[in-house]
């Protein structure tokens, strides 16, 4: 598998998966008390940590022959990606003004990009 395969279907083992969906209250939560310093660490370092981890340990071969791999090759684009990461710029800047309705909203941006593939999103 190649280096650029492993980055995409890194993404998709339950490892890196937890360290996103688990850190991201925690950062939140340090945006919501003026902390970016503490916020940004909370956000990035189990993230980068478990993408390590996950990038040169794991057995990505089945996450790439599943249904989920398929999906990912063809729907993960860089733009897909970053529409994820605005959705958390969303939810941070929710937390740091102290709007809660960013927060659920920056989160409907990150599953869209996580989604904007599925067949009964789009038209194709």
């Amino acid at each position: 598998m190649t280096l650029d395969e492993k980055i995409l279907y890194h993404q998709i083992h339950p490892v890196k998966l937890a360290a996103d969906w688990g850190a991201t209250p925690l950062a939140l939560y340090w945006f919501w008390r003026h902390k970016p310093f503490k916020a940004l660490l909370a956000a990035f370092v189990p993230a980068i940590l478990a993408s390590a981890a996950v990038i040169e340990f794991a057995n990505l071969e089945p996450y790439k022959n599943s249904s989920l791999g398929l999906y990912m090759k063809q729907n993960m684009t860089q733009e897909a990606q970053s529409v994820r990461l605005i959705g958390f710029v969303i939810m941070a800047m929710g937390a740091w003004l102290h709007r809660l309705s960013l927060i659920p909203a920056g989160l409907a941006v990150v599953l869209f990009g996580w989604t904007r593939g599925l067949r009964w999103l789009s038209r194709k």
